[in-house]
């Protein structure tokens, strides 16, 4: 079976139920999760060639922006959207709205682990599509080790060998877990790795505290996330290959100064927009204007919209471009 055959078809016995919609009647491309797990028990090598035959492009395009989609939440536990706790949890039904987004005019990637890519490989949706890793999922959401952050997914020499184009590390410190140093060290030498083979990586800063025996929460004032952003800047024994992927702060006002905090290129993040859109739009608008601020990775916010139009979140995130 072919790379892409798995879109479109469906297991047999099933029945033919409709294809999801959009507001707009745009219909997700329906995915044969049994055909997709065929391809792995007989197969598994198809993986790796259709990642060979991959059509590659260069990281940032003529308009010199990025709009990444970004899927890498499941790796580690994270699976809820808003107030539904397994939103993201039907791989099928992920995979369509992927499919769906990457197909859409501006889109110029995906970030995600290693098992929604090769399905995305599978799928042949990643053609001419900026392909990101995500490398530390080990903080698993809700756990008592979360910030012991280990690189459980791509290494460096992975993402060398698929030919995909850059990584992603998530660097959260909090200055009472000892967690934290370990990741901050683990983080800076896959820093260094990814350098070594010239391949860009994103790291994702936070300033991190736990409340009580709750879970960790990102503080996101302007005083935490300028810490953050000087922290990751100065990671490894080079930044020449080194992007932030950051939030915008609590006050979106506060973030022309927090900005200034670094040369380093950088994404604004879009995290779960508590079911207000239109003032996460707003807020991105305003940051992707600051000198250093080349894109978009945004994930839920976009694959899960509150009114389930994809179709139409993308299209205006694009447009904030």
């Amino acid at each position: 079976m072919s790379p892409g055959a798995a879109r479109g078809g469906r297991a047999r016995g099933s029945a033919p139920d409709p294809a999801p919609q959009t507001p707009e009647g745009l219909e997700f491309t329906p995915v044969d999760i049994g055909a997709l797990a065929r391809i792995r028990v007989r197969h598994p090598e198809a993986i790796a060639e259709a990642a060979a035959r991959r059509v590659r492009r260069e990281l940032v395009g003529e308009r010199g922006r990025l709009m990444i989609v970004a899927a890498d939440h499941p790796a580690r536990g994270s699976l809820g959207v808003g107030g539904a706790p397994l939103a993201m949890a039907n791989r099928g039904d992920l995979l369509e709205r992927l499919c769906l987004a990457l197909s859409r005019p501006g889109v110029d990637g995906v970030l995600a682990s290693a098992d929604v890519l090769d399905d995305l490989l599978l799928l042949g949706a990643l053609d001419g599509k900026v392909v990101m890793g995500s490398m530390n999922r080990g903080g698993l959401a809700g756990a008592a080790f979360e910030l012991d952050d280990r690189f459980t997914g791509y290494r460096p020499e992975d993402i060398e060998r698929l030919g995909f184009d850059a990584g992603k590390l998530l660097l959260r410190v909090d200055y009472e877990d000892p967690g934290s140093l370990r990741t901050l060290h683990s983080a800076a030498r896959v820093v260094d790795a990814m350098a070594e083979r010239r391949l860009p990586v994103f790291v994702e800063p936070f300033l991190t505290a736990r409340d009580g025996t709750g879970p960790p929460r990102n503080d996101l004032g302007a005083e935490a996330v300028t810490r953050s952003i000087a922290i990751a800047s100065g990671l490894a024994g080079t930044s020449a290959y080194t992007w932030l992927k950051v939030p915008v702060t609590e006050n979106p006002d506060d973030m022309a100064r927090v900005m200034e905090t670094s040369t380093l290129p950088a994404v604004l993040l879009g995290g779960d927009t508590g079911g207000d859109q239109e003032a996460a739009y707003e807020k991105w608008r305003g940051a992707l204007q600051l000198p250093t601020v080349q894109g978009l990775v945004v994930g839920r916010a976009l694959l899960y919209p509150p009114d389930g139009d994809v179709a139409g979140a993308v299209d205006t995130a694009v447009g904030l471009l």
